[in-house]
């Protein structure tokens, strides 16, 4: 596995609202995460949406930097959700460029424990907003297992 351009990222909303309370703030996040991926702008490897958080672990196609990613995918959530809203997010976000392979591994568990240890759900199979449930993220997108 190339690491290269690995990033575990968190970025939170304005204020911690915790607009992704709402089933579908959350849903819209996951659609935005699916949509970009697709569209190759980034590889998304995990993911989890909190109630007023993100945490991502992605790597972004090569013509894109890191913070540009988060500018798509931050923005585009943004605009679909509407101006009716006001602000959403707060302005940075922060990263940690992934080492290695066990680097890597020590942040893929903390994105998929994350909801059970926030004592959101028992099991982090239950949570539906997360690559945890049923979903898989390939090298090229972020897809519903049927």
């Amino acid at each position: 596995m190339n690491l290269e351009r690995t990033f575990f990222v968190t970025t939170v909303t304005w204020k911690r609202t915790p607009i992704f309370r709402q089933h579908a703030s959350a849903q819209l996040m996951v659609d935005v995460l699916k949509h970009y991926a697709e569209q190759g702008k980034f590889v998304l490897h995990e993911f989890v949406i909190m109630p007023d958080h993100l945490h991502l672990l992605l790597t972004p196609a090569k013509d894109i930097s890191l913070e540009r990613a988060l500018q798509v995918i931050k923005g585009g959530f943004s605009y679909r959700l509407g101006k009716k809203h006001g602000p959403v997010w707060q302005e940075s976000f922060s990263n940690h460029h992934v080492r290695d392979e066990g680097d890597y591994l020590r942040h893929a568990e903390y994105i998929r424990l994350n909801p059970a240890r926030a004592q959101i759900v028992e099991t982090v199979e239950l949570y539906p907003y997360s690559s945890s449930a049923r979903v898989t993220c390939s090298s090229t997108s972020v897809s519903k297992l049927a």
